[in-house]
């Protein structure tokens, strides 16, 4: 790859001519948009001004060097290093999952529901998005947060300094009851749901880049998370906690059934934006 000149236009043209095979014009706009926002700090008016400026040499790095990446088939999350969080700048990379946009919408329901929590558990906190943004909306609340890998957990303390919002990590294996102590008025989790037999239907930025670790259940038993935080959860929620649970659209009714036979009051299952059954809703 080599760039015609050193002008703004060139850059953007580049960045629309390699990644045309991989991505549609719309979202090559899109990518254009933040990393010229990360790694300059321009917004999109800015980027449309200054087309025709030069770059220096050092400015030039900032932003063609990700481009090589995202040829690659590495996600754009994973080259500028952070996402954007329910309000936060979270550090991100190959240790954790990128934070999806289902699961803002699950914080969104939970924030909104009503609920005032003075204990909350995030069982298998990735890089810690859910435990950090729930904490942000009840400061009151103590946040409990776990994973069963140290990488992933060393993400979520990054994020937990850098942002200043106090959780208490801890790391927990959730097949091997390494749950928090004590009780709990709001259990959140988002686990691994995706049946290894469904490998291939994943995308190849997915497959190739994101931890399998925090992707993949075994064939045989694809619920393995969900019962066993399940089981836990329902000894552990005070009288009117709330368990959500982030699922695979074809996952939610089989929950639904599991946390039902627990004996939990109340279970819903919930739509996403896209109209998919995503979010399992217990009261204890």
């Amino acid at each position: 790859m080599k760039l015609a000149d050193n002008r703004v236009l060139s850059v953007v043209d580049e960045y629309r001519t390699q990644l045309a095979a991989r991505y549609p014009e719309e979202e090559v706009r899109a990518i254009l948009r933040s990393v010229f926002q990360e790694r300059m700090g321009w917004d999109a008016a800015q980027l449309v001004v200054k087309r025709f400026e030069s770059m220096s040499e050092s400015e030039l790095l900032k932003v063609y060097l990700p481009l090589k990446r995202l040829v690659a088939g590495e996600p754009l999350q994973y080259v500028l290093g952070e996402v954007h969080f329910h309000g936060l700048r979270l550090q991100v990379d190959k240790r954790v999952l990128i934070p999806r946009p289902e699961t803002e919408e699950m914080v969104d329901r939970i924030v909104r529901s009503g609920i005032v929590p003075s204990r909350i558990a995030d069982i298998g906190t990735g890089s810690g998005c859910i435990a950090l943004a729930l904490k942000n909306s009840f400061p009151r609340a103590d946040v409990v947060a776990t994973d069963s890998d140290q990488g992933a957990l060393l993400v979520a303390m990054t994020n937990g300094k850098r942002t200043g919002i106090q959780v208490q990590w801890e790391l927990g294996d959730a097949l091997n009851d390494g749950f928090p102590q004590g009780s709990f008025d709001l259990i959140v989790s988002n686990p691994p749901y995706v049946p290894v037999g469904l490998t291939d239907s994943l995308a190849a930025e997915v497959l190739d880049h994101e931890p399998h670790l925090a992707l993949f259940v075994p064939d045989d038993e694809p619920l393995c998370f969900f019962r066993a935080i399940g089981t836990w959860a329902f000894g552990s929620l005070r009288s009117g906690g709330a368990l959500w649970f982030e699922t695979h659209h074809d996952q939610a009714l089989p929950v639904l059934e599991v946390l039902i036979s627990f004996g939990f009051a109340k279970a819903e299952v919930l739509l996403d934006l896209s109209g998919k059954e995503r979010f399992v809703h217990a009261v204890r």
